[in-house]
């Protein structure tokens, strides 16, 4: 088992948030405040919006306004969030990229000071640019608040070399390197997101959110899915 990570930054799509309810589920932001809660180590947080809107696959608007649209969404998961969280006695703060009265704008200064002190940080608003993942947002993030490991949430145990869901005879991969992931140009992670992580050696980790102890088994130091760089 190789050491625990000090400080993780946790990219969660939007996604995971939902339910046979809708875009909210209650039982699913009780399940990932329940994973998040315990975890005693540093922990930062990109929140997509995959739950109410995609700016890449809207059908109805701009992908500039769909993108507005979408980094306003991740604010409103964020916040229904740290009300999960807040009930299992976390102390929260939720810092985002586009301005509201009802967040703080994002500050690495502060968001570092707000993890030293045990708080769980949540990032709102991707990058404030539209054409730009939150993945992208997650990579700069967890560059700028030194964490030592991006945890990709994901709903499969990992990176395949095939489409699992239309191969079963895809393999899962343990570990690739950052060259390889790019050069194979793999859909499950943002091309320039993973060159962020390349640039400042931060090994990143595809797993399966759903199950259950996943994250806290990373936290941990144990690998849980796919590493890639280191």
């Amino acid at each position: 088992m190789a050491a625990a990570p000090s400080r993780i930054l946790l990219k969660l799509s939007g996604e995971a948030f939902k339910g046979p309810e809708g875009a909210f589920s209650p039982i699913a932001l009780e399940r990932i405040a329940g994973e998040i809660a315990p975890i005693s180590s540093g922990i930062a947080i990109v929140v997509g919006a995959g739950n109410i809107v995609r700016g890449a696959r809207s059908d109805l608007l701009d992908r500039v306004e769909a993108d507005t649209l979408g980094m306003l969404a991740t604010v409103l998961n964020a916040l229904a969030l740290r009300t999960y969280l807040e009930a299992r006695d976390r102390d929260v703060f939720v810092q985002s990229a586009v301005s509201t009265e009802l967040t703080d704008p994002v500050s690495p200064r502060d968001a570092r000071r707000a993890l030293d002190q045990g708080a769980v940080v949540i990032f709102a608003g991707g990058t404030g640019s539209p054409l730009v993942t939150t993945d992208t947002a997650a990579a700069l993030r967890a560059v700028s608040v030194g964490a030592d490991l991006l945890a990709k949430a994901s709903n499969v145990d990992g990176l395949y070399d095939r489409d699992p869901a239309c191969d079963p005879a895809a393999r899962l991969l343990r570990q690739v390197s950052f060259d390889e992931f790019l050069s194979a140009r793999y859909g499950v992670m943002d091309q320039v997101a993973v060159e962020i992580c390349r640039e400042h050696h931060l090994p990143i980790e595809i797993f399966d959110f759903e199950k259950t102890g996943a994250l806290r088994q990373l936290a941990e130091g144990r690998r849980v899915g796919t590493r890639i760089g280191a």
